[in-house]
């Protein structure tokens, strides 16, 4: 370990030497490579996160540039794992970057959670979303929730058993607003914010810091320049994680 390239991180208070070799040996899974994973996987990765796994089927996009920051104007039509991998491995070539240039669907999802110690729901569509949270709950590994749509965005941690699932907070049958979603309007720094945040907790739960959003929905206005938290509760019933 390099431990000059994490100094100002090793010297916080909680983290130390200690902290940082158990980052290095931490595996976070990032489902989805676009506006939310951009910032995540970057300060993951910064941060010395051992191994991170990306999944996401799609190319680079002329209309994703104003907002994932991963990736430049000659990286158009290229598949979007294998330049975050590069542009990853580049920034800290400490952290091995596993790719799977593939959709998450029910054949793959709850082997592919089950290999990392936590998960990080940078998806743009509901039912994928849906699936991921089954998955995390199933497979008992922590789901760091975001969304983003227009000038809004949301963020919340999952921890199975110890609080409410997505299921306990959205209907499975209907697009949750805000959410992202295919097509959608974003201004480019929102999902950066959502991103930032997401990053965060993970390093929490990895570094066992502080309080994590268990149970807890923020969510950001930009055009208020407001944070506001929901509190969220266990639903009883929930066909995801009542029987935890």
């Amino acid at each position: 370990m390099e431990k000059e390239r994490y100094i100002r991180q090793i010297t916080l208070p909680g983290v130390g030497i200690e902290g940082q070799e158990k980052l290095s040996r931490a595996r976070v899974l990032v489902v989805g490579a676009g506006g939310l994973a951009a910032p995540v996987a970057y300060y993951l990765a910064a941060a010395g996160v051992g191994t991170l796994g990306l999944v996401d089927d799609d190319v680079v996009k002329l209309s994703n540039l104003h907002r994932q920051i991963l990736y430049r104007t000659e990286d158009l039509g290229q598949p979007k794992v294998e330049v975050a991998r590069r542009t990853l491995e580049a920034l800290n070539p400490e952290v091995k970057v596993k790719v799977w240039r593939e959709r998450l669907t029910e054949e793959n999802a709850f082997s592919l959670v089950e290999e990392f110690d936590a998960v990080v729901d940078a998806t743009d569509n509901f039912p994928t979303r849906a699936l991921l949270n089954r998955a995390c709950v199933a497979r008992r590994r922590l789901l760091v929730h975001g969304g983003v749509r227009n000038f809004a965005g949301e963020v919340m941690t999952i921890l199975p058993g110890a609080g409410p699932c997505l299921a306990c907070l959205f209907p499975l049958d209907r697009e949750p607003v805000p959410g992202q979603t295919e097509g959608s309007s974003i201004l480019g720094p929102v999902p950066g914010v959502i991103g930032t945040l997401q990053a965060v907790e993970v390093l929490k739960y990895l570094l066992n810091l502080g309080e994590l959003l268990v149970g807890r929905l923020v969510v950001y206005d930009a055009l208020s320049a407001t944070f506001h938290e929901v509190q969220v509760t266990r639903n009883p019933s929930c066909p995801v994680c009542s029987k935890l």
